[in-house]
C-alpha cells in the first residue's frame, strides 16, 4: 500500500492496491489472496474486483482467480517511454541480440530505480533476473549507471543519500564509489557492470538521447563474466545506442552521420 497512512484511502487508494497486490512471482491471486495482499475487506475487494474486471483491468477465470487484464497494458503503452521507444529501438536491439545471442535490454529511469521497457534473450543466454515491466535499483545495474550518469542533480543526491542494496560482493556499496562510476561513465559514455547483480553476469550499457539530447533511455547487453572482455563489446553498444538517438533525432547522433537536421 503506497498511500498516506495520515489519512483513509480513498477509492483510487483502494484500486491501486488491488493492482499493486500483483507481482511477477503472484500474477494470478484468488479474491482472498487479493483482499490479504491489498490489506483490504473481502467485500470491499470483490466489488473492486467487479468493476475492473467489467472496465477489462483485470481478468477473471472460471475457477475465480484474478490477473491483470490488457486494458492495463493498452493504457501503459501510452506512458512517454512506452510504444514509441520501443519500436524505434527494436531494430538496433535485434541487431545487437544477433551480434552478440545474449539479453540486450532497454530501460528508462523512475527516481531511484530504473524500469525495463524490452529486452530480447536467446535460450543459450545467461540467466539474469531482469523481465519486460521489471524493476532493479539503478546504481547496481549498468543501464542504471548510464541514466543516473546523466540524470538531474537531485536525482543523483536522492540516490546517494539512501542506503545501497548490495546484491553481490560486487555491488557499489557506498556514495563516493557510486559518485566516482558515474563520473567515469560521463567521461567514458558507457557503463561496464561486472557481477553487481549475479556474479556470474556482466553488462556493458550506453545511453540514448532524444531530440533535445536529453539521455532519455538506456541500452545494455548481458553476458557471462567468465571468459569476457567487457571492452569488446563497447563499440557495439555505443553504435546501437547511437543508431536508437539518430532516429529520435538527437543533434549529436545527427552530427556523427552528416544527417541534416
Amino acid at each position: 500500500m503506497r498511500h498516506s497512512a495520515r489519512r483513509p484511502p480513498s477509492v483510487v487508494d483502494r484500486v491501486l492496491d488491488l493492482l499493486d497486490a500483483f507481482t511477477a512471482e503472484r500474477p494470478q491471486l484468488t479474491l482472498s489472496e487479493l483482499s490479504r495482499r491489498a490489506g483490504l475487506p473481502l467485500s470491499t475487494t470483490h466489488r473492486l474486483a467487479g468493476e475492473l474486471t467489467k472496465r477489462g483491468a483485470l481478468m477473471r477465470d472460471e475457477a475465480g482467480v484474478y490477473r491483470v487484464g490488457l486494458w492495463l497494458w493498452e493504457v501503459a503503452s501510452l506512458a512517454p517511454h512506452g510504444a514509441e521507444l520501443r519500436e524505434s529501438a527494436m531494430p538496433f536491439l535485434e541487431d545487437l541480440y544477433e551480434a552478440t545471442h545474449q539479453n540486450v535490454q532497454l530501460a528508462v529511469l523512475d527516481g531511484p530505480e530504473v524500469v525495463y521497457v524490452e529486452r530480447i534473450s536467446g535460450r543459450g543466454a545467461v540467466n539474469v533476473l531482469t523481465r519486460v515491466g521489471g524493476r532493479l535499483p539503478a546504481h547496481a545495474t549498468g543501464v542504471g549507471q548510464v541514466l543516473l550518469a546523466h540524470a538531474p542533480a537531485e536525482t543523483q543526491e536522492e540516490v546517494l543519500a539512501a542506503p545501497l542494496k548490495t546484491f553481490t560482493l560486487k555491488t557499489i556499496g557506498s556514495a563516493s564509489q557510486l559518485r566516482r562510476v558515474l563520473a567515469d561513465v560521463r567521461r567514458d559514455g558507457y557503463a561496464i557492470s561486472d557481477g553487481q547483480i549475479e556474479l556470474i553476469s556482466l553488462s556493458v550499457a550506453a545511453p540514448v538521447y532524444d531530440s533535445t539530447d536529453e539521455v532519455v533511455a538506456a541500452i545494455s547487453v548481458v553476458v557471462p563474466a567468465e571468459g569476457t572482455d567487457p571492452r569488446t563489446l563497447v563499440p557495439a553498444v555505443r553504435a546501437a545506442a547511437r543508431g536508437i538517438s539518430r532516429v529520435l533525432r538527437a543533434p549529436r547522433a545527427l552530427r556523427t552521420t552528416g544527417e541534416p537536421h
